[in-house]
């Protein structure tokens, strides 16, 4: 998935669009004219928080007669496909958009440099898996999943805390596709992947700060924190204390 911000001036013109995209407006476009699989435009006044939703292959015209500043989320096949939605195939949306999608397209945008991450994979899974739901409202069908999928994905968790984990790596354990993984997991512990994930690592951190005299930022990284402070907010929020505190306790 991509995302990010474009600041254009008034005008428009032709587009294609390659892959299942999001737009989403931050100013108020009152002549906003688009055509969409023709060359017939209609106008179609779009305020700061409405948008598009375009499929795979779309291509038209838009015209707008202000500068403009647009978000957008372009969706790639896999992460459709790892959703249920391989078949992304629905009728064009311009005009209001779902509120907790655009809660997501904002924050997808916010994630535009950071690195790969157990959080940036997460929330590009939600944001696919939110739009599925939308434009396809029928139930995804369910998956019988053994409790031996989950135990090995739990396993490896545990056994690499220090590192860099990944939803593909847990749901490749599982032998799922990372949207069921999420799904399944979930539903069997009564959390995220993620929150689990941080969890654990400060179960672990506080047997570290117990039992060893190492150094905080040792800790940090023994429970898979390059970034002290980052592990040092995690723990607060967990613990109500900073690992400082929690060592003197």
């Amino acid at each position: 998935m991509t995302a990010g911000r474009l600041d254009l001036p008034a005008g428009g013109g032709a587009f294609a669009i390659p892959r299942l995209a999001i737009g989403l407006f931050l100013v108020d476009q009152a002549r906003h004219r688009i055509a969409v699989g023709s060359d017939r435009k209609r106008v179609v006044p779009l305020r700061a928080g409405d948008g598009w939703i375009l499929p795979a292959g779309s291509s038209g015209t838009c015209e707008y007669d202000d500068k403009l500043s647009f978000l957008r989320v372009d969706l790639s096949d896999a992460l459709l496909k790892d959703v249920g939605f391989d078949r992304a195939v629905f009728n064009p949306v311009v005009g209001s958009l779902d509120p907790l999608l655009v809660q997501f397209v904002r924050h997808a945008a916010s994630l535009r440099d950071a690195p790969q991450s157990l959080y940036r994979d997460t929330m590009h899974l939600a944001v696919a898996a939110h739009l599925a739901q939308l434009l396809s409202p029928a139930p995804l069908s369910s998956i019988g999943v053994e409790d031996r999928r989950l135990r090995r994905a739990l396993a490896y968790i545990h056994d690499n805390l220090a590192e860099d984990l990944s939803l593909d790596d847990m749901a490749s354990e599982a032998a799922m596709s990372r949207f069921h993984f999420v799904r399944i997991f979930t539903a069997a512990l009564g959390t995220s992947p993620l929150q689990y994930v941080i969890r654990e690592r400060m179960e672990r951190a506080k047997v570290l700060l117990r039992t060893t005299g190492v150094p905080v930022a040792a800790v940090a990284i023994r429970v898979g924190y390059d970034d002290v402070s980052r592990f040092g907010r995690h723990f607060r929020r967990t613990t109500g204390l900073t690992p400082a505190a929690f060592r003197r306790r």
